[in-house]
């Protein structure tokens, strides 16, 4: 004390603190003025491919061209604005997921369970190929059955984000909810049957059994909204740079077969009057490597000249599910009999889901 006045101590005093709730008026804002922005831009879509195609470029409205102009500047940009949204909303609900929870939640689970359990949290969890052999050591060692495994890794690049908003976009809500329902069932049922191979243990590589990943000691980290929303962005950002060349020439092709493939072509092809139409999509399907955003809009091309949906979807699904780069790296992993048998499960639930979209639909 000094002349009346009394000095606080330095370090008793405390520091201002930032405005946080203006932070987060201005966090959702920016959010709320990003959703406008995007709305706006995809209700001028339709029109602006017009006028890019009949006014500016001069082609005419019932040429062939035209059509599969028109169809490549207006599905591009829809493709991309719906992978955009949905992919931010998707990663902001995966901020709450982490391999290693998904991981303890399945660990101790039984088979029928776990296997829908499994199959429904490889929609929810981040996935790639390349991450398929650390994702199975890290299940194994945790105790979790290979059929519930394999539950997952058959749920996780089929019934992913990307494929469900293609199928939203080009297809509408029905057909996409059938894809998501019977992607799960197959994953479910699948993983199941693989789970009662007799002595399927001996499938495994020996040195996945000597490995341990370690426990994760490391506490769940509590993220803030801005955490999400940032890791959120940051994960569309990487998501649409991997798959938009995909979606580019996976429309490319559509718009080619939109304008110039006769009708009549594939419907007597890939129709529900060709019996074995189904199982030949499957068996070109399975060698083949594509991602959602490359063959669905090619399969939306088809279907618009008359293929069924039976045959389209089940190609679809040979390709995504049983991709021929994954297999390769399951084989690190597996013996050859168990992917085998693993592709025939696989390939003979498809074939049956195909034969069903063609009786339902």
């Amino acid at each position: 004390m000094a002349d009346g006045f009394v000095f606080a101590d330095p370090k008793l005093t405390p520091e201002p603190k930032p405005d946080v709730k203006r932070f987060h008026w201005q966090l959702w804002g920016g959010v709320v003025g990003a959703f406008i922005v995007w709305w706006l831009l995809y209700q001028i879509l339709q029109p602006l491919a017009h006028w890019l195609t009949y006014d500016l470029l001069g082609l005419p409205i019932d040429s062939r061209l035209g059509e599969s102009v028109a169809f490549f500047l207006y599905d591009v940009p829809k493709i991309l604005l719906l992978l955009t949204g949905m992919i931010f909303l998707v990663s902001v609900v995966r901020t709450f997921f982490s391999p290693e929870q998904t991981r303890a939640l399945l660990g101790g689970k039984r088979q029928g369970l776990g296997n829908g359990l499994a199959a429904l949290l490889g929609v929810a969890t981040p996935f790639c190929s390349c991450s398929a052999v650390p994702l199975f050591i890290g299940f194994v060692e945790s105790g979790i059955p290979l059929g519930v495994t394999f539950s997952f890794l058959i749920a996780a690049p089929m019934v992913n984000e990307v494929a469900l908003v293609l199928l939203l976009g080009l297809f509408g809500w029905p057909i996409a909810v059938l894809y998501f329902i019977s992607g799960l069932t197959i994953a479910i049922v699948a993983g199941v049957v693989i789970g009662l191979i007799p002595n399927i243990e001996r499938g495994v590589e020996d040195f996945v059994w000597q490995i341990s990943v370690g426990e994760n000691n490391s506490s769940a980290q509590t993220l803030t909204w801005a955490n999400r929303l940032q890791q959120a962005g940051q994960t569309t950002r990487e998501i649409l740079g991997k798959v938009w060349l995909y979606v580019v020439i996976g429309i490319a092709i559509g718009a080619a077969i939109h304008g110039y493939v006769p009708e009549d072509a594939m419907a007597s092809i890939l129709g529900k009057d060709a019996w074995w139409s189904v199982p030949a999509a499957v068996l070109i399907g399975v060698p083949m490597y594509s991602n959602a955003a490359g063959v669905i809009p090619v399969i939306h091309a088809l279907m618009e000249k008359g293929a069924a949906l039976g045959p389209t979807l089940a190609f679809m699904m040979s390709v995504v599910a049983l991709s021929l780069p994954e297999m390769i790296i399951l084989r690190r992993v597996l013996k050859l009999p168990l992917i085998i048998a693993f592709i025939g499960i696989v390939a003979v639930g498809i074939i049956f889901t195909g034969y069903l979209f063609n009786f339902v639909i």
